[in-house]
C-alpha cells in the first residue's frame, strides 16, 4: 500500500473514530448538565431531598435500560443505526428537560436522554474499536473519554456562564424563561450535529460480517485497510460461532455457566461506578456548596476541574497503547484510594456551623480542593478511559454486543445506586462518611484488577478470548 493510500485511510478512521466520540460528548453533556440545575429543579417543582436526588438520578434508569437494549439491538440492526435513534432522542430528551413543568414530565425527558445515554456509552467504544486497528484501538477508543469529559466540562461551562449572566440558576435568562432551562437547551446544538454526522459514517464491518452481508462488509473493510479488506473478512468470519448463527445473550452462557470474561466485565463496569466519580460530576455544585463555597465559587470549581479532567485523558490516550490497560488501571485505583482517604479525613473532621453546613478551616479548604483534583486526575488517566476502552475490545466478536449489554447495564445501575444514595449519605454520615466508603471500593478494586483483569494492548479482536 503506498504512503498516500495508507494516509488516507488513516484519516478515514480518524474521521469515522470523532463521529462516534460526539455520542460520548452528548454523554458527557446529559451527565453534567444536571449539575447545575439542581437548586431550579428544587424551586421549579417544590421537591424536597428525596425527590431532587430522584430527579438528578432519574437519568441513569434510562442509562441502564439504554445500555442494556443497545448492545442486543446493535447486534440485530447495527451500532451505527442504533446510534441514529440514540441521537434523537437526546435532542428530545434536552428540549423536553427544559420546558417541563413538573417533576414527572422532566422525569419522562431525563429518561429518555438516559437510554441515548446508555446506548452511546456501549455503542461508541465499540464502533471505535471494531474500525480501529490493533496498534491505535487503545488511543482512539480512548478519544471517547475525552469526549465524555469535554462534554461534562462544557456543561459546566455553559452553566456558569449561564447563570453568571443571569445572576443565579433561579433568574430569568432569555425570552422569559429561567436559566436553568437553558442549561438544558444548550444540548441541542451538539445533538443535532451528532444526527447529521452520523448519516455519513459507514456501518461496523465486523456487525456487517455477523449479518453475512459479505459485500457491504469488504466494501467497508477496503476503505479500513486497503488490499488486506478480503483476508480480514475472512478472519473476522472465522472468530464467529461454528454454526455460524447471529450474536445473542445466549451467547454469554459457556459449558461451565456465565463465561468468565463476562463476569469480569461487570466487575469492571461496577467498580468504576463504587470509587463514587458521579458524585463529583453530577453533585459538585452541591458537594462544594457543603464544604462551604458559595454558588459561583462552586460552579467555578466544576469548570476547573472539567479543564483538568480533558488534560488527564489526554494523558491516558498517549499512555493507553504503550503502558498498557491493567497498569493504568491500577495506578488509577492506588491513586484513588489515597486522594479519597484523604478527602474523607478532611471532612470527617470538619466542623459545622449553627445550620449544619461544615466549616473547613484555614488549610483544610485547599487541601480538601487539591484532593479533590488529584482524584479526578487519576480517575480519568485510568479507570474513566480504560474501562471503556476494554468493554469495547475485551469480548470476542460473537459476543461483544451481548457482552457489553450486560457490562452496560451493571455500570448504570451501580451510578444509580450511588447517586441516589448521595444525599442520603450527606445527611446520614457527611461528607467524610461518604467519601470514606469509596475509598474503600476504590482499594478493594486494586486486588480484583491483579487477579481477574487480563492485558488486551496490542491483541486483534479476532485474539480475544472468552
Amino acid at each position: 500500500m503506498n504512503t498516500s493510500e495508507n494516509t488516507h485511510k488513516t484519516g478515514f478512521i480518524i474521521l469515522i473514530s470523532v463521529v462516534a466520540t460526539i455520542g460520548g460528548f452528548l454523554f458527557g453533556f446529559d451527565s453534567g448538565v444536571i449539575n447545575g440545575t439542581v437548586d431550579g429543579l428544587k424551586t421549579a417543582f417544590e421537591s424536597d431531598s428525596v425527590a431532587t436526588g430522584f430527579n438528578v438520578a432519574s437519568m441513569l434508569l434510562g442509562c441502564a435500560a439504554g445500555a442494556f437494549l443497545a448492545g442486543s439491538l446493535a447486534d440485530k440492526f447495527g451500532r451505527r443505526s442504533i446510534l441514529i435513534v440514540a441521537s434523537v432522542f437526546f435532542a428530545v430528551s434536552a428540549w423536553g428537560s427544559g420546558i417541563s413543568m413538573s417533576s414527572g414530565e422532566f422525569i419522562i425527558y431525563r429518561v429518555l436522554g438516559g437510554l441515548a445515554v446508555g446506548a452511546a456509552s456501549v455503542l461508541a467504544p465499540a464502533y471505535i474499536s471494531e474500525v480501529a486497528p490493533a496498534k491505535w484501538r487503545g488511543a482512539l477508543s480512548s478519544i471517547q473519554q475525552v469526549a465524555i469529559i469535554s462534554g461534562l466540562f462544557f456543561a459546566f461551562l455553559s452553566n456558569y456562564l449561564i447563570a453568571k449572566s443571569a445572576g443565579s440558576s433561579l433568574e430569568v435568562f432569555a425570552m422569559g424563561y429561567e436559566a436553568w432551562r437553558w442549561m438544558f437547551w444548550v444540548e441541542l446544538v451538539p445533538a443535532i450535529t451528532f444526527l447529521v454526522a452520523l448519516l455519513l459514517i459507514p456501518e461496523s464491518p465486523r456487525y456487517l460480517v455477523a449479518k453475512g452481508d459479505r459485500e457491504k462488509a469488504v466494501k467497508v473493510l477496503r476503505k479500513l485497510m486497503g488490499e488486506r479488506a478480503e483476508a480480514k473478512y475472512d478472519e473476522i468470519r472465522d472468530s464467529l460461532s461454528g454454526d455460524h448463527h447471529r450474536p445473542s445473550l445466549k451467547d454469554l452462557i459457556g459449558p461451565q455457566g456465565i463465561r468468565p470474561i463476562v463476569l469480569v466485565g461487570i466487575g469492571l463496569a461496577v467498580f468504576q461506578q463504587l470509587v463514587g466519580i458521579n458524585v463529583v460530576f453530577y453533585y459538585g455544585s452541591v458537594l462544594w456548596q457543603s464544604a462551604g463555597f458559595n454558588e459561583g465559587d462552586a460552579l467555578l470549581i466544576n469548570v476547573i476541574s472539567g479543564a483538568v479532567s480533558i488534560g488527564a485523558c489526554v494523558a491516558a490516550m498517549v499512555a493507553i497503547d504503550r503502558v498498557g490497560r491493567k497498569p493504568m488501571l491500577v495506578i488509577g485505583s492506588v491513586g484513588m484510594f489515597v486522594t479519597l482517604a484523604i478527602m474523607a479525613a478532611i471532612f470527617g473532621m470538619a466542623g459545622v456551623d449553627e445550620a449544619g453546613n461544615l466549616q473547613l478551616e484555614g488549610s483544610a479548604g485547599p487541601c480538601a480542593l487539591g484532593a479533590a483534583l488529584l482524584y479526578v486526575i487519576f480517575f480519568n488517566f485510568s479507570w474513566g478511559p480504560v474501562m471503556w476502552v476494554m468493554l469495547g475490545e475485551m469480548f470476542p466478536n460473537q459476543i461483544r454486543g451481548a457482552g457489553l449489554a450486560v457490562s452496560g447495564f451493571a455500570q448504570w445501575t451501580a451510578n444509580f445506586g450511588i447517586t441516589m444514595t448521595f444525599p442520603m449519605m450527606l445527611a446520614g454520615v457527611g461528607l467524610g462518611g461518604a467519601y470514606a466508603v469509596y475509598a474503600v471500593c476504590a482499594f478493594i478494586s486494586i486486588f480484583f484488577i491483579l487477579k481477574f483483569v487480563h492485558e488486551t494492548k496490542g491483541k486483534e479482536l479476532e485474539q480475544m478470548e472468552g
